[in-house]
């Protein structure tokens, strides 16, 4: 397993000063692990898709998503809408246009984990 087969992005919308998503943390293999645990310690939703995380984290923390990326970006926060409106047995999962996205979300990978007791790599 490489440096790069652990992955992650956190992401921050606050509709009412971002323009888009901005990245706030991003990374590889450990750092990819810490982000993660931060986020399902804070309740953050994490969406794992392996071709997102690798796109988003080419961009730098501190960058607000490119318009080419909206749509990628879109999607992810409407499936974590969805999966939060059937966690709470709402009977719509698509927001009202009044709604607002959630605050943060991390994207991560599918989990490949090695089960317990596989030699595991690290980068350095």
């Amino acid at each position: 397993m490489s440096r790069f087969d652990k992955k992650a992005v956190a992401l921050k919308y606050n509709a009412e000063q971002d323009l888009a998503p901005v990245v706030i943390a991003s990374g590889y293999g450990e750092v990819a692990e810490n982000i993660i645990d931060i986020a399902e310690q804070r309740g953050i939703p994490v969406y794992r898709d392996d071709s997102a995380a690798s796109m988003l984290c080419m961009l730098e923390i501190g960058t607000t998503i490119p318009r080419e990326m909206y749509e990628l970006v879109a999607a992810i926060y409407l499936q974590i809408l969805k999966t939060a409106s059937q966690l709470q047995g709402a009977p719509s999962p698509v927001p009202a246009r009044h709604e607002t996205a959630p605050q943060a979300a991390a994207i991560a990978p599918q989990p490949n984990e090695p089960q317990p007791g596989e030699p595991q790599t690290q980068s350095t």
